[in-house]
């Protein structure tokens, strides 16, 4: 009996243990869980995104609106098919007629679907047509889809003159190689150079792309427009609420496409105005003379920051690059004296656009990037480029 005891003693303990441990996983299961992202993805979200635009409020109604007429002919049809079947059974001595048509079928079956069709087809067709009327915008920005990446314009508006590329967050793609990323709520949705926007604003946006096709999608503005390379299309919003707010590329655009957020900040008119004082103040700072004459120092400090702006997610910031993207530390193009093969490879691309073009950067900063690669890591060429080189190059 006293051996019984203590097995029963030492099993209760066990549980216990177990009970502690199980309780232990899931608090930090739970302590290590995402949360909501406002203007983002909700946790096993399964309706369409909160909207803060007209339009997609009127999308979530259209959906909404759809649903409940499935609803009602779903149960209508099978219901009177199980009404049929349960009132109509052989068991109750039921007899099937003999009939060779009826004329009140025939047109019930015709006029009850076109009705439908009209139901539905009236409130589609108004917020079809009020998505596309991209007139009277108060700000128009290009979006221009790159492997793997966005470049905004803004062309019209305050903030005319302003470009810059919106690139994955550096520490997020690592997050990501790592094979292990940290439960954050924004993850892979995090961006450098966020698209700023003012609220109550008529924005179009028109879409194009450099390499294959892409799409620049915002779920809470209930915006989805493909950007074709070689084709301009356009399409609108206007956030009627100050926040972040998030997207993808919605197109497969090729192996890197999971790291092509988009992220658009809309803030107040003051705030906006604050922004774009702030911009142009450092586009006039980079609007660099590409005629000048850099020293080797600081074209490779000026490298580094574009290097590891734009190229270090694909080659690493070691140079080593991963798979089928080339590594540039000991790359016999970045050893080599003949500057214009690699100064080729950034304006044109290359391996069928496995590399992209690069000729939205500045001179400048395409002579500053390719004089870090041939002199970094073991790549001590002693090598510079100078920005005249790169103008020569473009001609």
């Amino acid at each position: 009996m006293t051996m019984m005891n203590a097995r029963v003693h030492q099993l209760g303990r066990q549980i216990s243990q177990l009970a502690l441990a199980f309780g232990a996983t899931l608090a930090s299961q739970a302590a290590l869980a995402v949360n909501d992202l406002p203007g983002g993805p909700k946790v096993n979200q399964i309706n369409l995104h909160e909207p803060v635009t007209k339009i997609a409020a009127e999308q979530m109604w259209l959906h909404n609106f759809m649903l409940v007429i499935c609803l009602v002919i779903f149960f209508a049809v099978f219901g009177v098919m199980f009404y049929s079947i349960f009132k109509h059974r052989k068991s109750k001595g039921a007899v099937s007629a003999n009939f060779h048509e009826s004329v009140k079928v025939e047109i019930a079956w015709t006029v009850v679907p076109f009705v439908i069709v009209i139901l539905m087809a009236l409130p589609a067709t108004k917020v079809v047509v009020a998505m596309k009327d991209t007139t009277n915008a108060d700000l128009t920005i290009k979006a221009t889809g790159y492997q793997w990446k966005w470049g905004y314009d803004y062309l019209k508006g305050e903030g005319e003159g302003i470009g810059f590329l919106a690139t994955l967050d550096a520490t997020q793609r690592e997050m990501s190689d790592s094979g292990k990323p940290e439960a954050v709520d924004n993850y892979l949705l995090k961006v450098d150079n966020p698209l700023v926007v003012p609220v109550n604003k008529k924005v179009r946006i028109i879409t194009t792309a450099n390499d294959v096709i892409h799409a620049w999608m915002v779920p809470a503005f209930g915006v989805k427009q493909d950007a074709i390379p070689g084709f301009v299309r356009d399409t609108w919003f206007r956030a009627e609420k100050i926040g972040d707010y998030y997207g993808q590329c919605a197109e497969l655009c090729g192996k890197e496409h999971a790291y092509m957020p988009i992220h658009v900040k809309v803030v107040s008119a003051e705030d906006y105005s604050k922004w774009v004082d702030g911009e142009k103040k450092k586009l006039a700072a980079k609007a660099d003379d590409p005629s000048k004459v850099w020293e080797l120092a600081a074209l490779v400090a000026r490298g580094e920051k574009v290097y590891n702006a734009n190229c270090a997610a694909c080659h690493k910031a070691d140079g080593t690059g991963a798979g089928p993207i080339k590594r540039l530390d000991a790359s016999p193009l970045v050893l080599d004296t003949d500057h214009g093969k690699q100064i080729a490879v950034l304006l044109n691309g290359a391996a069928n656009g496995a590399m992209p073009a690069w000729k939205q950067l500045s001179d400048t900063e395409i002579a500053a990037v390719i004089t870090y690669t041939k002199n970094s890591w073991t790549n001590k060429t002693g090598q510079i480029v100078q920005p005249s080189e790169i103008v020569a190059a473009r001609k």
